[in-house]
């Protein structure tokens, strides 16, 4: 943890934070990420929390299980640890779930013990419970959305059945949140019809729970895959009511359903790449490899709105743009359509309105301000 994140945790440790509106809260445990939050107000969380037990029902659509794998490679605290100070019940989840759907004579046999379409049924059911989806949900083909059939059922009938008692949905990753890499543009695109839970790329009229008549909220959290803190802090919010839904979520998330604590529509990647002092000054590389900025090799952290830069991953160590490849924006809605081509200069698109390459020949040769524009923002205080 860095010095200053350090202090922040310290000078939180006298706070109450149980105690704080709704907004604040979701500021300080953004800030602090999911470490901080479940280790230094563990107690406060399980006095808080008292016997209530959460239930996960976590289904998996089309998609490669990047964000459970994610999640699970998430340390300090890892998944088990976090569930457990949240008092969770990881009710089903496909990838961990060790039953099996058995089937004799068309008929669902054994128990929910043994077969995981009767701990289905049965939890859908009792209700009561957060619904996490991965994945994206083809309607095709012809609206029957039998490209992906799982227990004899598509997926698109089991997603219906399962939000409709859920008290909260969270779609993770770009597949799940918007159709992702699943939806993009190809000859088999109309017939596959892959959509996100309540959004199709960017529109929301075409997303699944519209598709099947269910109309219910749904908290986004994208990016291929999605940072482990984003998931785990968004369902700490979720579990404790620091968000209300359905009534916070306007206040709280953007107009694609993304929290703004961790996807801020004023802030983009570029704005804390690690290699911006590069932009500034006008270097940048133009082959794998080197130290500088890499506008040039088709980076699109100037359109992608998340914390990455700030947050970064594997352990707050490193992150796509600071271990040398150039952001994709797969937290972005159009993904990875808006992307293509992914390492090639966006040539018609600048920065902040001006054309990359003006930039660099100001930045280069304008020695009076070689500290560059953002050193000049920052003496403003912008």
């Amino acid at each position: 943890m860095s010095t200053g994140m350090t202090n922040l945790v310290r000078t939180l440790d006298s706070v109450d934070f149980l105690k704080l509106d709704r907004r604040t809260f979701m500021k300080v445990v953004g800030t602090i990420g999911a470490t901080a939050f479940l280790t230094n107000y563990q107690t406060e969380i399980v006095n808080a929390l008292e016997f209530a037990e959460t239930k996960i029902i976590w289904l998996h659509g089309s998609e490669c299980t990047g964000c459970s794998e994610s999640l699970l490679n998430g340390g300090n605290p890892d998944v088990a640890q976090a569930l457990t100070k949240l008092n969770v019940n990881l009710a089903y989840h496909e990838t961990l779930c060790a039953q099996q759907g058995i089937w004799n004579d068309g008929k669902l046999v054994n128990t929910s013990e043994l077969n995981s379409e009767i701990l289905l049924e049965e939890l859908y059911k009792e209700g009561n419970y957060i619904l996490v989806v991965e994945g994206s949900i083809p309607n095709g083909p012809d609206g029957s959305g039998r490209y992906l059939v799982i227990g004899n059922k598509t997926f698109k009938e089991t997603l219906g059945e399962a939000a409709k008692n859920a008290n909260a949905i969270i779609a993770v990753g770009a597949c799940a949140a918007y159709g992702g890499i699943t939806s993009a543009d190809s000859d088999v695109a109309k017939d596959t019809d892959y959509r996100g839970v309540a959004f199709a790329k960017t529109d929301s009229s075409k997303g699944m729970l519209k598709e099947l008549g269910i109309d219910k909220p749904v908290i986004n959290i994208p990016g291929c895959p999605a940072h482990p803190d984003w998931i785990l802090l968004t369902l700490g919010a979720v579990i404790l009511g620091k968000i209300k839904i359905p009534d916070d979520l306007p206040a709280a998330l953007d107009q694609y359903g993304r929290p703004k604590v961790f996807f801020p529509p004023d802030h983009t990647v570029h704005d804390n790449c690690p290699r911006r002092g590069y932009y500034d000054r006008g270097l940048f590389d133009e082959q794998v490899g080197g130290p500088n900025c890499l506008w040039k090799l088709g980076c699109k952290a100037p359109y992608a709105h998340a914390d990455c830069g700030i947050r970064k991953w594997n352990g707050s160590v490193s992150m796509c743009t600071q271990a040398g490849g150039p952001c994709i924006a797969c937290v972005e809605p159009g993904f990875p359509d808006s992307s293509r081509p992914l390492y090639v200069e966006a040539e018609d698109e600048g920065i902040a309105g001006a054309n990359i390459d003006t930039v660099a020949k100001v930045a280069v040769g304008a020695a009076a301000v070689a500290a560059g524009v953002h050193a000049v923002r920052r003496m403003k205080g912008e």
